[in-house]
């Protein structure tokens, strides 16, 4: 198959990690800009703390993003996470859930495709942030009950479902 053409050269897009790096600064997150195209964060969420990865591709205008839990999934447990991972990942609009087969880490992956746009405003990517901090927050008692508790994927995934209704 031919590679697809472009139609006009494209001027280079802004880096969105200098976004991210403000964007991060201005909530009082821990941060390290690792050079030009890679930023990484720490986040204390309810449940877990998250540890956030940002690293550009200026060749690609796209920037990957991850948001990585603090849970180290068992060899004996890999494959009901798998299972989760799966079931977890049809909920989900936007990202998706993963686990890295050296690290065996689950985390929330998402990229942004911006080529030919003047760059990523800093709402969308307040909207990037706010979306996977939300779903690992959401998901996180699923992988704990999986992996420390040793519940099948449908059952812990059902039980980190429930919707509570007023206060105890």
């Amino acid at each position: 198959m031919p590679p697809i053409a472009a139609v006009d050269p494209v001027e280079a897009v802004a880096n969105p990690l200098d976004t991210i790096e403000q964007i991060i600064g201005s909530n009082g997150w821990s941060f390290d800009r690792r050079g030009e195209f890679e930023v990484a964060a720490e986040v204390s969420g309810q449940w877990s703390d998250y540890v956030l990865y940002f690293n550009w591709s200026a060749e690609m205008s796209a920037m990957h993003f991850t948001c990585a839990f603090d849970l180290k999934v068992p060899e004996r447990r890999r494959g009901a996470v798998y299972e989760l991972l799966a079931l977890a990942n049809e909920r989900l609009w936007i990202g998706h859930f993963g686990m890295g087969t050296e690290d065996s880490i689950p985390a929330f992956h998402h990229s942004v495709l911006l080529r030919g746009a003047a760059g990523a405003s800093p709402e969308s990517l307040e909207d990037m942030l706010d979306i996977a901090l939300t779903e690992c927050e959401r998901f996180f008692p699923a992988f704990q009950f999986t992996i420390s508790g040793g519940k099948p994927a449908t059952e812990s995934l059902a039980a980190a479902m429930l919707e509570c209704a007023g206060e105890a």
